[in-house]
């Protein structure tokens, strides 16, 4: 569906409308696939927040630069894995931050930052999370049913685990606790589809499926994204009424280089099923299916 046309490395795709502009917006990791081969991985690292629009329902996606004003310190960041979400006033991004360009996966801190903005591109700056340790990425949040909202993210001090955080106006989060602990994983994506709250989290061999009744025990349903083709890596869901579609990036051949693709979602007979095959638009042209 998508490839960065900089650097090549988009990854950890997000999907919001933009309010104003009337478009679909794909935020994503921009790694820096394309940096000269080094037998580390500071390619990983050192990258923004690339962002592309579609004002055709996801037919075609349109190259626009990078979300900018995310600094709060001198010097080259990191930023991976952002979640927004729109209040209908204001666009909350929870943004993976790493200081720097480290040239190995440890043992650099990890911290997911608060921003907001009335348009998606001018960010403040609101909080740094503190969080179940310092070793905290891949955010997801949604509301929960008897008010307020839930923090999802995997914790890498405890097992690479997804573990969870509550607040009631979206800037103040206390912790809940750990969430899902079946396996190692990231990526957590949290959804209600056909009746049912489901998360998906990246296993590197495909997204485990996970159901729950209340947002607080999860069981297991398989696995989507899984084969054939390429394994589908950390993972959105836009849910577009009895349908939603998930966002989800491959690395074709094994290569350095990503692509972001989309598949069909549905709930059938009380299970979560996955279409690759999709053609024409794929989200709403008008904008989100808004339930009353």
């Amino acid at each position: 569906m998508y490839r960065d046309p900089m650097y090549d490395g988009a990854t950890d795709p997000v999907v919001i409308w933009n309010r104003a502009e009337r478009a679909w917006w794909l935020v994503y990791t921009a790694r820096r696939a394309t940096a000269p081969a080094r037998e580390d991985v500071s390619w990983v690292h050192g990258s923004d927040l690339g962002v592309a629009s579609s004002a055709d329902g996801g037919r075609t996606w349109l190259y626009r630069g990078v979300m900018e004003g995310l600094d709060t310190e001198w010097g080259r960041h990191t930023y991976w894995a952002p979640e927004i979400i729109d209040d209908g006033a204001t666009y909350h991004m929870y943004v993976s931050v790493i200081r720097g360009v480290p040239d190995a996966w440890t043992p650099h801190d990890r911290h997911i930052r608060h921003y907001t903005s009335p348009d998606l591109v001018r960010w403040t700056y609101r909080s740094t999370l503190d969080l179940s340790s310092p070793r905290v990425i891949d955010a997801c949040v949604a509301p929960l049913p008897g008010g307020g909202h839930r923090l999802w993210y995997k914790d890498e001090a405890h097992g690479s685990h997804t573990w969870a955080a509550d607040s009631d106006d979206l800037y103040r989060w206390r912790v809940h606790g750990p969430a899902v602990t079946i396996s190692a994983h990231e990526g957590p994506n949290v959804f209600t589809l056909g009746g049912r709250h489901w998360m998906i989290v990246d296993e590197w061999h495909g997204q485990r499926v996970l159901v729950s009744d209340d947002l607080d025990v999860w069981r297991p349903r398989g696995l989507i994204l899984d084969g054939p083709g390429e394994f589908g890596h950390h993972a959105d869901v836009v849910v577009t009424g009895e349908e939603a579609v998930v966002f989800y990036f491959t690395h074709p051949g094994g290569e350095r280089g990503s692509t972001v693709r989309a598949a069909r979602l549905r709930v059938l007979d009380g299970e979560l099923t996955c279409d690759r095959d999709l053609t024409g638009p794929i989200l709403p042209v008008a904008g989100p299916v808004i339930h009353p």
